[in-house]
């Protein structure tokens, strides 16, 4: 458990998207942007799976096989395309919802402060983009405008 070491983690990050953030013009999504990380549901999972290199979200699910503190904040987190997925009729299914222009703006703030917070002095500006590459196979559900404006707005 290491209490100390995730709350600096997040607080960093916090503090990066809201300076990315404020310079976009999104100051109250700045303020507000993953407060919920700091509630006793996503918290005290973060800091018994804290490793400073990485999400604990992956580390929660690798241990258990499912991550409850993710699931509480995508839930609550709009700048997550996870947010925005939906039930459709046609086709029938779980589909991707396509997000408002000012929740892509911020998960680009937040996928530039994730980057450089796990990183560290390793971070390279292109290491966005190869997380979003990366991760393409996993977006199956993101919305086909909603990846296309991130990709855009990452390159």
């Amino acid at each position: 458990m290491n209490a100390w070491g995730h709350f600096k983690t997040i607080t960093s990050h916090k503090f990066l998207v809201m300076k990315y953030c404020f310079k976009v013009g999104l100051y109250k999504q700045g303020f507000l942007h993953d407060l919920s990380k700091y509630s006793p549901t996503e918290f005290m999972v973060g800091a018994k799976y804290y490793q400073g290199t990485r999400s604990p979200n992956n580390a929660e699910r690798e241990a258990t096989g499912v991550s409850t503190s993710w699931l509480h904040h995508k839930g609550r987190n709009q700048h997550h395309f996870e947010y925005w997925i939906d039930y459709s009729i046609s086709p029938r299914g779980l589909v991707g919802m396509k997000m408002p222009k000012k929740y892509v703006a911020e998960m680009f703030c937040d996928r530039l402060a994730a980057s450089k917070v796990y990183r560290g002095q390793d971070f390279q500006p292109g290491d966005p983009y190869q997380f979003f590459q990366y991760g393409k196979k996993k977006r199956l559900l993101m919305h086909p405008a909603t990846s296309e404006l991130l990709e855009t707005i990452l390159i």
